[in-house]
């Protein structure tokens, strides 16, 4: 039985494939799919949608996965990764579109830039970022954030790598560690791990890693890297005549662009209905009616609803925007997304091959019996699974399965145990590539080729995923040292 999760026909029957394959030609069928659609992307430039379903049909024939359940895979992998981020990117890109035509996003940059300074700029985003990440998921904070980093790189005159990656890098690092976030939540439910020791071992650990996040990014960015014209022709309209729409009063005059402290009321909005929601969801009694409404309220599509409810509001509305304006602005931001959308739902499809296959099952037979110390298997164990099949959850609750056993029956004390809990946690952040569906978020809306992606997202993961595991066994034995 596959170790990830089966999926299941309206038959109730797991799909499973018809033949057991050896945990070698498993290995095998991953790799070459994996070169294969690197190849595809990167030598070849097929468009990375089409590249990672092909791949993924290729993978599920070779896998011995009956060939009538084989589509079935793929409308599971794609409803499973679009039912996640597909509305909070809408709403996301609509309220982005609202606060970038009124032309607040601009306001804003050039508030902050003049205040600052461009170096300083960078750094301030970087703060905020690591405190938006703790209640926000990764893809709802890359989507909030996205627009004021497209402003502050054309204010600057910088490519958007040079804010997004250190923002984005560090948002990722404390979403894969810190709860409330659903992988390390699961990964403490299946050890039985105390929560709080978690966050109290993660959150510092996180608050390190921010230094050493911004100063890698701060390395790669000393290279020019080619910007997507897609992404280059967004960020030069940002200001533009053409794209900002010109208010005026009853009399005529021309109003302002909307003040900076109404930009950031809308941006935080989201965000503190989030985090609201998240410490009323832990602190109020499970199966309480107060317990559904704060989940309800701290729901990330629901916040993004409001957000753009009141953004709706206090622009178009009270500036007076012609309704049928309004909805040209609604319409035109669905375009620039229509990309993202579809690879990242590929990024699913694969994912989904990959659990269904047995492959991910495999690669963690395989690391179990080699023997090593528990707390460095279970980051090692994690760490494959995350670059062999994508998802940062999945390979943490993967590895907890493997290791309960020996969690709960090794006398270990509350907080070694969530010590390697964490140490799995950084596991998962490692190595994110084209298997992971953030990381086409993330080279997309920073206009990187796959190829500067591997060089750039892909390395700063994983030195954040090692130098996080590294720091955490450093706690681990003194911990031992004074027990």
């Amino acid at each position: 039985m596959n170790l990830l999760h089966s999926i299941h026909l309206s038959t109730g029957d797991p799909i499973v494939p018809m033949v057991a394959l050896s945990t070698p030609v498993l290995l095998g069928i991953a790799a070459a799919g994996i070169a294969v659609l690197l190849l595809l992307i990167i030598r070849f430039r097929i468009h990375a949608f089409i590249a990672l379903l092909l791949v993924s049909v290729l993978v599920a024939v070779s896998a011995q996965i009956a060939l009538g359940d084989i589509f079935t895979l793929v409308a599971t992998g794609v409803g499973n990764t679009m039912g996640k981020v597909a509305l909070i990117i809408a709403l996301g890109a609509i309220l982005g579109r609202l606060i970038e035509v009124s032309g607040g996003v601009q306001s804003l940059a050039d508030h902050f830039t003049t205040v600052l300074g461009p170096k300083r700029v960078a750094i301030a985003l970087t703060v905020v970022a690591f405190l938006v990440a703790i209640p926000v998921f990764f893809e709802v904070g890359v989507i909030v954030m996205v627009p004021i980093v497209y402003a502050f790189s054309k204010v600057a005159g910088f490519n958007p790598i040079k804010f997004g990656l250190p923002m984005f890098g560090l948002m990722l690092t404390v979403h894969v560690v810190v709860p409330p976030h659903p992988g390390i939540v699961a990964g403490a439910g299946v050890f039985g791990a105390d929560i709080g020791l978690v966050a109290l071992v993660s959150l510092p650990i996180c608050a390190v890693l921010g230094f050493l996040c911004y100063f890698i990014a701060s390395l790669m960015n000393r290279r020019d890297y080619e910007l997507a014209p897609s992404v280059a022709a967004q960020i030069a309209e940002l200001g533009s005549s053409s794209n900002i729409i010109t208010t005026t009063n009853k009399q005529g005059t021309v109003l302002a662009p909307p003040r900076a402290g109404l930009i950031i009321l809308l941006i935080a909005i989201p965000i503190v209905q989030i985090l609201a929601g998240t410490v009323a969801g832990l602190l109020l009694p499970v199966d309480t009616f107060a317990h559904g409404l704060s989940v309800f309220i701290g729901t990330p599509v629901f916040a993004l609803l409001v957000a753009v409810g009141i953004a709706y509001f206090a622009l178009p509305v009270k500036r007076g925007w012609p309704s049928r304006q309004t909805n040209e602005i609604f319409e035109s931001s669905f375009p620039p997304i229509a990309s993202i959308l579809l690879v990242v739902a590929g990024g699913g499809v694969f994912g989904q091959v990959l659990q269904s296959s047995g492959i991910g099952a495999a690669l963690a037979s395989t690391l179990d019996s080699l023997g090593v110390p528990l707390m460095v298997l279970g980051f090692i164990v994690s760490l494959v699974l995350r670059a062999a099949q994508g998802s940062a959850t999945v390979a943490i609750v993967t590895t907890g399965g493997l290791l309960a056993t020996a969690v709960t029956g090794g006398d270990y004390s509350p907080l070694q145990i969530a010590l390697i809990t964490v140490a799995v946690g950084f596991g998962s952040l490692g190595l994110s590539h084209v298997t992971d569906a953030g990381f086409w978020v993330v080279t997309r809306y920073l206009g990187l080729t796959v190829a500067d992606g591997l060089r750039t997202w892909t390395v700063l993961t994983t030195i954040l995923g090692i130098a996080g595991f590294l720091i955490t066994y450093l706690v681990w034995m003194l911990v031992g040292i004074s027990a």
